[in-house]
């Protein structure tokens, strides 16, 4: 046993929790998580900072920090840098990927250029590290701008793209070479669907398969989701997991252009947009400012943005844009996703329209 500082959540919201700390970096996985009763204790790495520890306090009002006594994990995973610390050279191992996507049965991993030979054997491992994965696919080419998916290459396993994602409760079936998905943006579709209020039409302008639409219909009694793509591969799968989930009647899956679809069915029709195509969002503004209704609603918006203080600017030319589209902004929330290259960063922003 060893005392290690933990936090303390309702059982019920343990899962939400461990992803929360995952997503902060907060988490010690080398420690056991304690279930007290009704109650889930993680171990923590760190004290969470100011930011931090009131993110978490608004998600989890009975969240408590203590001191507790852990049972130590007996068998370390381990590593494709364990596996492979033999057979590469010091300066190749220094290059090895720090971090592989899996998406249900599916890893996807970058390899960097000095790696390329070794693709084989970096898939292999992959393969033995994860044990239910089935898959792995390289990176073989940048996102594309008009459905978000790319080019891959199969490097180990049996070759099937097509999957099945479990995340908050939720299924998601896909075909990972033909529609867009990031495992990395469960915080933000917990956060997200976490705001939404009983009663409220929402558009989810750029749904994918789903993760943002279905979650907040399984989590909201009464609300209306209108899921938008123009992938006619995703709005499929869409349909699918809206099966899957039992949400029918609480999501409605529409094919096309955002924009026009807004002019055309949703001017001063919703609640809430949310705006998850970082590459194009700002030119699809005034399309949300349009959807919004008249008394006003909440904007979910994602962009990317170069540093030394991509936030900033984000705003401001998310600013821009509202007044342009003759509306007022107030904002509410604004904070860095995820590093997509050096120096740059996707952002989220949530913002009230009036």
């Amino acid at each position: 046993m060893q005392a290690s500082r933990g936090i303390r959540v309702r059982k019920d919201l343990g899962e939400k929790a461990l992803q929360t700390l995952k997503y902060f970096d907060l988490l010690d996985q080398n420690l056991r998580i304690q279930i007290i009763d009704d109650h889930l204790i993680a171990p923590i790495l760190r004290e969470p900072s100011t930011e931090q520890l009131e993110d978490l306090r608004k998600q989890f009002s009975e969240l408590v920090i203590e001191t507790t006594e852990f049972q130590r994990r007996k068998i370390k995973s381990k590593t494709i840098f364990d596996i492979l610390g033999d057979r590469l050279l010091p300066h190749l191992l220094a290059s090895l990927p720090k971090s592989v996507d899996i998406v249900g049965q599916v890893a996807i991993v970058e390899i960097p250029l000095e790696l390329q030979e070794y693709k084989a054997q970096i898939g292999e491992a992959i393969l033995e590290v994860n044990s239910k994965v089935h898959t792995v696919l390289a990176k073989a080419g940048p996102i594309s701008e008009k459905y978000r998916i790319r080019e891959f290459e199969i490097i180990a396993g049996k070759g099937e793209t097509v999957t099945t994602h479990k995340e908050f409760g939720c299924i998601y079936r896909m075909d990972v070479r033909k529609v867009y998905f990031s495992p990395r943006l469960s915080f933000e579709h917990e956060r997200v669907a976490s705001q939404v209020k009983q009663g409220e039409t929402v558009l989810d302008m750029f749904a994918g398969v789903g993760p943002f639409s279905i979650l907040m219909a399984k989590r909201v009694g009464k609300v209306q989701v209108y899921a938008i793509d123009a992938n006619q591969d995703a709005i499929r799968f869409l349909n699918e997991n809206i099966l899957l989930n039992k949400v029918q009647g609480k999501v409605t899956r529409i094919l096309g252009d955002a924009g026009t679809i807004i002019k055309e069915h949703f001017v001063w029709k919703v609640d809430r947009v949310i705006m998850n195509l970082p590459e194009q969002a700002l030119e699809f503004v005034e399309s949300a400012c349009m959807a919004l209704k008249p008394i006003g609603g909440i904007l979910h918006y994602y962009s990317f943005a170069i540093e030394p203080d991509p936030l900033d600017k984000a705003r401001e030319d998310l600013e821009q844009a509202v007044l342009k589209a003759g509306r007022k902004i107030s904002f509410l929330n604004a904070r860095t996703v995820k590093s997509t290259a050096p120096h740059e960063w996707q952002v989220a922003i949530d913002a009230k329209i009036e």
